[in-house]
């Protein structure tokens, strides 16, 4: 069958590749692949730079953000054929560690865990692919193919569940929200901000395309320059990892403000920053910075509610390109109003 693959830590290796059928060790739930989505860390696969192959594999079928239509499923296990389902990308490490052990892989502790399509297991970027119950998660038919948004969305509901269990630490009351990127990962995070009430800013490079016309629909601001907001961010979400952004932000945060940062900069750069002055400013108001990668189990259940609650229009407009799976390089060519940019698994 057809399928996403690379070449682990081989620069320029994307290509469209023929593997066997997925094996029933994967699990007992056999999926077809309706959609893969594409992200940054896919383009660091690509360019080598990120991904570990499975044991003894010359090549790795990438694809984390998945959705996929059941073709058979054994009694019991939640779901049945025809139902649309996501797969949760992390695995627990095998000893397992605590975190592990208590269905938190996302704090996996000892870095054993596995990844599909990421690191030590095949992804989800084929026609047919396989799923222990346990880590299928049913899609809404009201959904359809915007199931596709599920995994992005499971980074941000686990960012926002990050930023309340640190704010109940005492009083929490945030009214103002502050994100910086306005990518998917950006305009999730706005999305799950005017769901809950919040005056939601929205900061990023774009002046034209989709994205200002994305937040204003949300009822939030869209800024091109930081010096243009004119509140103080109770929370920011920060997802571009450029690290002046997060220092500037960081020096924003009012008494009992969080900065979760959920973005990671594509190379590495230096900055002149006055750590003495930063730290006072977090120490003196009780200020926190916060980092958060994946999502478990729940928060996963937690974005298809989020994505149920949303605009269908509006998360219809995240997704401005679909790709052939026979021609799925091209998805990884940035085009100008690139937001979400997803790979068309039977075609």
């Amino acid at each position: 069958m057809r399928a996403m693959t690379v070449v682990p830590g081989k620069a320029n290796s994307a290509s469209l590749g023929e593997v066997s059928e997925p094996p029933l060790s994967d699990g007992s739930i056999l999926v077809e692949g309706v959609l893969a989505g594409i992200c940054g860390t896919d383009h660091e696969m690509v360019a080598g730079e990120f991904g570990t192959g499975r044991p003894g594999a010359d090549r790795l079928v990438i694809g984390h953000e998945s959705l996929g239509r059941v073709l058979e499923a054994p009694p019991g296990a939640g779901v049945s054929a025809g139902d649309l389902v996501m797969g949760i990308v992390r695995r627990p490490d095998p000893a397992p560690c605590p975190a592990c052990a208590r269905g938190e892989w996302d704090f996996c502790r000892n870095g054993r865990y596995t990844e599909r399509g990421i690191k030590e297991m095949d992804g989800y970027g084929a026609e047919r692919w396989r799923i222990d119950p346990y880590y299928a998660v049913p899609v809404p038919a009201e959904l359809g193919l915007l199931g596709v948004l599920v995994e992005p969305a499971s980074i941000l509901t686990k960012a926002w569940d990050q930023i309340d269990q640190v704010g109940d630490r005492s009083w929490f009351g945030p009214e103002h929200v502050l994100v910086t990127g306005a990518g998917p990962i950006g305009l999730l995070a706005a999305l799950i901000a005017a769901q809950r009430g919040h005056t939601v800013h929205v900061l990023d490079r774009a002046t034209d395309g989709p994205k200002p016309q994305l937040v204003r629909d949300l009822g939030g601001q869209y800024l091109t320059d930081l010096a243009e907001l004119d509140v103080t961010p109770d929370v920011v979400i920060e997802a571009t990892g450029a690290g002046q952004l997060v220092v500037d932000c960081a020096n924003l945060l009012p008494p009992a403000g969080v900065m979760c940062l959920t973005g990671i900069s594509p190379g590495p750069s230096s900055i002149d920053v006055r750590m003495d002055a930063l730290i006072r400013q977090l120490v003196v108001r009780n200020a926190v910075l916060v980092g958060s990668v994946n999502a478990a189990k729940r928060h996963c259940a937690d974005a298809v509610d989020v994505l149920r609650a949303a605009d269908p229009d509006w998360l219809e407009r995240l997704v401005t390109r679909t790709v052939p799976l026979s021609d799925w390089p091209s998805a990884l060519i940035r085009e100008p109003d690139d937001i979400k940019v997803v790979v068309d698994l039977q075609a």
